[in-house]
């Protein structure tokens, strides 16, 4: 696989995943670019012992996290989601070593949680199309998301208090 297909075959994902964290199309597109042409950098140190999108995303999320730190943007509330649960996971993702955690929590959560909360949170689908997948309502999707949002902020809570 060259390195054009694997830009046309990743590119929309890394994308998705980057706006995910930033929540904003225009530095998701440039974080994206930039993410692309530092891996076309390094295509060569590739070995394939990793999964390529795996690759992918961590030189992305590495490429925002730099991006993140150089700007030291601050993530207004009131875009980020009215609820304080949904600013909290978002200061979660903006810190390197939590947003690991998150990840690391979401790996080990039971399914429908895992996939629903992925599929809303880096794959941006609406409610609807989530319970359409699971052959189940909008409702049961939002409050599926929601528990396990939560979940992940007890763990992230829990996680933060025995830090201290």
């Amino acid at each position: 696989m060259d390195f054009e297909e694997i830009y046309q075959e990743y590119f929309k994902e890394v994308y998705l995943f980057i706006k995910s964290l930033s929540l904003d199309e225009g530095i998701a597109e440039e974080i994206t670019q930039e993410a692309f042409f530092k891996a076309l950098k390094a295509i060569e140190k590739f070995d394939g012992s990793k999964d390529i999108r795996a690759w992918l995303f961590t030189i992305a999320k590495n490429t925002y996290f730099s991006h993140y730190k150089r700007n030291k943007q601050q993530i207004e509330s009131d875009v980020v989601e009215q609820s304080g649960m949904g600013v909290q996971i978002v200061k979660h993702l903006m810190n390197e070593e939590d947003a690991f955690a998150v990840h690391q929590f979401l790996h080990s959560m039971n399914e429908p949680y895992k996939e629903v909360f992925s599929l809303r949170t880096f794959g941006e689908l609406p409610f609807e199309k989530i319970g359409l997948i699971f052959g189940k309502s909008a409702g049961w999707a939002r409050v599926t998301y929601y528990r396990a949002r939560k979940q992940i902020i007890e763990y992230m809570e829990e996680k933060n208090y025995e830090r201290d």
